[in-house]
């Protein structure tokens, strides 16, 4: 399908039940021209065979329906763990999240960019990312979907505090074509980008481009925090309920960066808190 020339918007959708199913169903609900989905357990190692007919149905009613589809990748991928264990499951882990993507048709695929855990591994954490990662990223092809880096809430030893940052994992994994960003919300305002203040959002988006590229630019995480700004705490609340507010989001939207960039909710609630949230997004969008 050819891309809109403003943001599609939408919610993680639950897939219990099926992805045909429930998933297009809540889909339809909240009335999302995108969503985004876990195509294994995000809270373990597992790595289910694929059911081809489920997919093949999933793909043909995302298609009618002209939804696009984004799959989150596992919780527990920490590429730069000093764990070897850890390490290795979480290279696997993206390969098999990749492979799904592709197998129902998804335009990218989101993993967060991570910790070093130890401070004393930061530069060996790159070195390793370096090394798994490219091997995995040469097999892409053109149809195949994006890997996204989503910027944690800047915790800890984490290897992208900042925005500023990512240029570190791009440099990585060299600057890979089929590499782009998936920026939370709700994750850069507990690292201490201001997005709530008037003019905020847009800075912030435009130093994002400045470090990364537009078109690298390829999902956003729509979420209020729970936090103040600079928290470092990852704490998603519904749309004009939490710290950052809804006006800012009407900035986002406006920013010509984010055009092909869907807005994707991951806030609390299903349904009725989702349409409803869906609702405000499109009101400000179509102003």
């Amino acid at each position: 399908m050819p891309k809109q020339n403003k943001p599609r918007l939408g919610a993680h959708v639950p897939t219990s039940g099926g992805m045909a199913k429930r998933s297009i169903e809540y889909a339809q609900t909240i009335k999302a021209e995108a969503i985004q989905v876990f195509a294994s357990n995000p809270r373990g190692w597992a790595m289910p065979e694929a059911n081809r007919d489920a997919d093949q149905a999933f793909i043909e009613k995302t298609k009618a329906l002209d939804i696009e589809t984004y799959v989150h990748a596992p919780f527990l991928i920490n590429l730069g763990s000093p764990t070897e264990g850890t390490y290795k499951n979480s290279l696997a882990s993206t390969e098999y999240s990749l492979k799904r993507g592709r197998e129902i048709r998804a335009l990218g695929v989101v993993i967060h960019t991570g910790s070093a855990v130890d401070e004393g591994h930061v530069k060996k954490a790159w070195k390793q990312i370096h090394d798994g990662m490219m091997p995995i990223l040469e097999k892409l092809a053109d149809e195949d979907p994006w890997l996204l880096l989503e910027p944690t809430a800047g915790q800890g030893q984490s290897l992208v505090k900042k925005l500023d940052d990512l240029t570190n994992y791009f440099d990585a994994l060299e600057w890979h074509p089929k590499v782009g960003v998936c920026l939370d919300t709700c994750h850069v305002f507990a690292a201490g980008h201001d997005i709530k203040s008037k003019g905020g959002m847009t800075k912030t988006i435009d130093l994002l481009v400045e470090v990364a590229g537009a078109e690298r630019i390829q999902l956003i995480h729509a979420n209020d925090s729970m936090d103040v700004l600079g928290s470092l705490k990852d704490r998603h609340q519904n749309l004009g309920e939490g710290e950052i507010g809804v006006k800012p989001f009407a900035e986002l939207l406006a920013h010509p960066a984010v055009v092909n960039a869907p807005l994707i909710l991951e806030t609390p609630g299903e349904e009725p808190e989702h349409g409803k949230e869906v609702a405000v997004l499109r009101k400000m969008r179509d102003k």
